[in-house]
């Protein structure tokens, strides 16, 4: 027959294991979820059944009014109507936990003056004895953990280890959720701040449009009647007139920098068409600069494109072009068809070149050739960085080549061909 002590002892492993497998299903579903208030519920459920308590609480520390809210309880009715309420951090026992940073066990809280008893009365609940720990997650303060009223007096060493064991996962668990509502929140207000941007781009640069077309439609109209060096003059004005319209496309394009592929309209396509509307939007500043252009492509070759992206993209590399280009110089566009499978459109200028490093490079968001304290040439350095986007959401390809400098560049753009 067994002993009574052997009895106790068996009692007590079996105990101990099944603690052990409830501490660890509370580590498994900690990692298993980010959603705090069923998680940390879960968790107080388990610190005062391990306990042997009637309830067990989290309560946070509220640093800006220097205090403590019941953020989690027991699933019990009356302790869920804690959540929310505050308990201040002078006079009182979870107060005391937390400045003094360590735990305290009081066996008789109804004469000790530190028990704060103001819920007790709303809820008519009677708070005997109580456990607290301070949560500390390194060196950030997060709160206490409470298990109220063990149903058998005292309280052990394993009642304080398993404490111990239960705030350590609490304080995993809430400063991960809180650092993934902070980095939620940042989110939030850079998607807020980046609307804002485009939003301002999008105003500014619809304001600046309106007085420019008067100013280019004016100096225009100059041009037309005025002689000599009164003409002059008036093409200077179209010419500074057309590089910032120019550039105020450029503000009002940076919202393909970051193109989805599903929002393109792709359809069958006449390559010559697309090519020749580009050419069409930098007529003017051809004939500003003395330029040439030259086009080649063949009839029938047919792309699978967004017709209208893709001729924003050719027109930004035209224009990247003639701005590289001295007055006089010639630029070509010319494509052929590449493996049976792909269009290849080359666009070659003869314009100031690219060094061997700057072939990538100039595909960069702003990315400027010259320093910004000394070039000679405008632009944002945008242009062709969206022609990329653009061109790589289609399922295409984009490419620089140069001899070097003073030898011309040449941008080679592959779009797949329609089926």
């Amino acid at each position: 027959m067994m002993q009574p002590d052997s009895t106790d002892r068996t009692l007590y492993l079996e105990r101990k294991v099944n603690i052990l497998n409830r501490l660890a299903d509370v580590s498994i579903l900690l990692n298993a979820t980010y959603e705090i208030d069923p998680l940390l519920t879960y968790l107080m459920d388990a610190a005062a059944a391990i306990t042997d308590c009637e309830a067990a609480s989290v309560l946070l520390w509220n640093e800006k009014e220097n205090n403590l809210y019941f953020t989690a309880t027991t699933t019990q009715q009356t302790g869920l109507e804690l959540i929310g309420k505050t308990v201040p951090l002078q006079g009182s026992l979870a107060g005391t936990c937390l400045t003094e940073g360590r735990v305290i066990q009081v066996d008789d809280t109804q004469h000790d003056p530190r028990h704060y008893s103001k819920f007790d009365q709303e809820k008519q609940f009677e708070t005997r004895s109580i456990l607290i720990a301070p949560m500390r997650q390194e060196d950030k303060i997060i709160g206490v953990l409470e298990v109220v009223n063990k149903r058998q007096l005292p309280w052990t060493e394993d009642d304080h280890d398993h404490l111990m064991v239960l705030v350590s996962q609490a304080a995993v668990a809430i400063d991960r959720v809180q650092m993934v509502t902070a980095l939620q929140k940042a989110h939030q207000e850079l998607s807020e701040l980046d609307k804002l941007k485009s939003d301002f781009i999008a105003i500014a640069s619809h304001e600046l449009r309106t007085p420019l077309a008067v100013i280019l439609g004016y100096a225009s109209f100059l041009k037309e009647e005025a002689q000599g060096k009164l003409s002059q003059h008036a093409d200077k004005v179209i010419e500074s007139g057309l590089q910032l319209r120019h550039i105020i496309e450029d503000l009002m394009n940076l919202r393909y920098l970051q193109q989805n592929p599903s929002d393109l309209h792709l359809e069958a396509t006449p390559l010559a068409t697309v090519v020749e509307d580009a050419a069409q939007d930098v007529r003017n500043l051809l004939e500003a600069n003395g330029h040439t252009l030259t086009v080649t492509v063949p009839n029938g070759l047919v792309v699978n494109i967004d017709s209208i992206l893709t001729t924003m993209g050719l027109t930004n590399i035209l224009n990247n072009a003639i701005r590289f280009t001295p007055p006089g110089g010639h630029i070509s566009v010319s494509a052929e068809i590449h493996d049976e499978r792909e269009a290849w459109v080359k666009i070659s200028d003869d314009g100031i070149g690219l060094a061997a490093d700057q072939l990538e490079r100039i595909f960069e968001k702003f990315y400027q050739v010259e320093d910004h304290m000394t070039r000679k040439h405008g632009g944002l350095g945008v242009g062709l960085s969206i022609t990329k986007a653009l061109v790589e959401a289609e399922d295409g390809r984009i490419w620089a080549s140069s001899g070097g400098l003073g030898k011309g560049t040449t941008i080679t753009i592959v779009l797949p061909l329609a089926v």
